[in-house]
């Protein structure tokens, strides 16, 4: 679903660049994502008042109620008159005790609706700014630790929203409601209770800081060992099939008892701190009932104010007690915000330059001029780069592993941003267009298939959604997937399971062709399209690979340079440079590099030299 501007806004996109340096100013960013909800904020806000007035009420009567049970020696006239004020005071604790009650239920249901909104709102905004970000990006991070942020980290934020917000709110209400009724009912007293106050404050200040730090630490290593858990699923086979199960579940050993330090290094700074305020909390009963017990003595105070005000110093430190178990949680939300945002206010190294205008879809005619290019500025992967595709031909890229054949295919598609040079369609330079009318005009293939674990029928019609069924049956024919699909249980509604483990590797390549052909698109990228593809099988692709060709401009990366012999220009890539250009039997006449590498993949027994790169 789009957002709205100032969603956008909020989670940093087109925005400038905001880091959490401090705590105070990520809660208040976190805030700043539940504008929509102030309706029920407010709501909350006045139910935890509520819940908070009840509470303090309720002291004075209690008050009232021992002092009505000295009817008999403080000049009551009766006991029956003791008994009916101690009965109603003893309803009226009831009867706020229970409004209490209400009033924090009631709050805690609306805090959960807030707190799923809020998620809503980071996970739809993470995913958005993931899915904005350049492959470079991709190229830095591991996918586990993005798998995190969107999960562990969001969870722990929408648990301490959903929970402990109406536990704040009413936690500091009570407290500020306790210093008014304290103040109220004797200021003497009260002001000696407040003594402890500084001590409170300076053991929330040191504990605060600490807690923050190793709750950072407990985000970074459960992103670490997601990442080694994805790894370590998705490369299950590969484990297997290279008998490194221990060696793996020794690494993934590591990780967890990292995290599981981290943690316990954690909790107990946090684990400390309620046993702190049980101490300031026993230290605030002694002054009441030492200094009270002195004013009762001297007639000031009557015993009932000592006992409100025992209850008021177990109510003062008993919010300030569920503070301090929130205070992990806080910690933690904070810490896994601060990752969050980290993640949002990634600049995007791809954006659209202003003014950028959609692709004219013209005859079809790439051109590469001068191209340089480096992933790392201290090693540059293509050099002064210049060819050119006419429209309609087929253009085949050659040379060995790490040539920059695939650099040349992920700049043409504007995966990346070319560093000197420019690369033209029709004359317009990728960089001037609108990334999505770019994509738009061309289809690619890629070495490494992938497909959604949905109906194969979605698969191929991924790049085009509103393509009817028989448009995607056609497309299935052409690429000669048609036979293999209908023989499947459900045909096309089949559903594939994880990484597609369900087809063979041919038949996810064939797949990934038709959905290739569907989208019709004016340049085609076929990069060691039949890789995977059995020499049988293969003979069948060529056939619908030819008509796919016809017309189009295309560009062919070919582990097998029998599936290039009818390229209309072959350019041969080493380091990062065009060697030669020509056609198959020119290159071959020539006796130069590529029919060195011709040679070698033919006439000896050795492995092929030419894999993408």
């Amino acid at each position: 679903m789009p957002m709205s501007g100032r969603h956008r806004q909020m989670f940093g996109f087109g925005a400038e660049v905001r880091k959490a340096a401090k705590p105070g100013a990520t809660i208040k960013r976190l805030v700043s994502y539940v504008r929509d909800s102030r309706g029920g904020i407010v709501l909350v806000f006045a139910l935890a008042a509520c819940g908070a007035l009840a509470q303090v009420a309720a002291p004075p009567f209690i008050a009232r109620a021992v002092d009505s049970l000295t009817a008999f020696t403080g000049g009551m006239e009766s006991a029956s008159e003791a008994g009916r004020v101690l009965t109603v005071s003893m309803l009226i604790v009831l009867a706020l005790y229970l409004v209490g009650w209400l009033a924090n239920a009631a709050s805690r249901a609306v805090l959960v609706d807030i707190g799923q909104r809020l998620l809503f709102l980071v996970r739809a905004g993470i995913m958005e700014k993931v899915l904005s970000l350049s492959l470079g990006f991709f190229d830095r991070h591991r996918a586990g630790d993005l798998l995190s942020r969107l999960s562990n980290d969001t969870d722990v934020i929408g648990r301490v929203v959903a929970m402990g917000l109406a536990r704040v709110m009413q936690s500091l209400l009570l407290l500020a409601g306790i210093v008014i009724a304290m103040l109220l009912l004797d200021w003497r007293l009260g002001l000696a209770s407040f003594a402890l106050l500084p001590a409170m404050w300076g053991s929330t200040v040191v504990f605060s800081r600490r807690a923050r730090t190793a709750y950072r630490k407990t985000r970074q290593t459960i992103s670490g060992v997601s990442s080694e858990l994805e790894q370590n699923i998705s490369g299950a086979r590969v484990a297997q099939a290279f008998n490194r199960q221990s060696w793996n579940s020794s690494g993934f050993r590591r990780l967890n008892a990292a995290n599981r330090d981290a943690n316990v290094g954690a909790e107990s700074i946090t684990a400390a701190f309620a046993p702190t305020m049980d101490v300031l909390s026993a230290v605030g009963i002694a002054v009441v009932l030492g200094y009270g017990g002195y004013l009762a003595a001297e007639e000031l105070i009557s015993i009932g104010v000592i006992v409100a005000f025992l209850q008021y110093v177990r109510r003062f430190f008993e919010p300030l007690r569920q503070l301090s178990q929130l205070w992990a949680a806080v910690q933690s939300a904070v810490a896994g915000a601060e990752r969050i945002f980290e993640l949002v206010d990634e600049p995007e190294e791809l954006v659209d330059a202003p003014g950028a205008t959609a692709l004219e879809v013209g005859p079809g005619r790439v051109a590469l001029e001068k191209v340089s290019f480096a992933y790392d500025p201290d090693a540059p992967v293509l050099r002064q780069v210049s060819l050119v595709a006419e429209a309609g031909t087929t253009v085949a890229l050659v040379g060995p592993t790490g040539a920059g054949k695939t650099t040349i295919i992920s700049l043409l598609e504007r995966f990346y941003e070319v560093g000197d040079g420019r690369i033209t369609i029709d004359g317009q330079d990728v960089r001037d267009l609108t990334q999505d009318s770019l994509r738009a005009a061309i289809g690619i293939v890629l070495q490494d298939t992938f497909l959604f674990s949905d109906t194969i029928a979605h698969n191929i019609r991924y790049g085009r959604p509103d393509a009817t069924d028989e448009e995607v049956e056609h497309a299935a024919r052409l690429a000669r997937a048609d036979g293999f699909i209908r023989a499947l249980p459900d045909g096309y509604q089949t559903t594939l399971t994880e990484s597609a483990s369900n087809l063979s590797r041919g038949q996810r390549q064939l797949l990934a062709i038709a959905r290739a052909i569907l989208i019709d698109p004016r340049v085609l990228i076929l990069d060691e399209a039949t890789s995977n593809i059995d020499t049988r099988t293969e003979l069948l692709v060529q056939a619908a690979l030819a008509e796919l060709l016809r017309g189009r401009t295309s560009f062919v990366i070919a582990h097998r340079l029998s599936t290039i012999r009818r390229a209309d220009v072959i350019y041969v890539i080493e380091d990062g440079q065009v060697v030669e250009r020509g056609n198959h039997d020119e290159l071959i006449a020539a006796g130069g590099a590529f029919s060195r590498i011709y040679q070698s993949q033919f006439d000896n027994a050795g492995a092929p030299t030419t894999t993408a790169s």
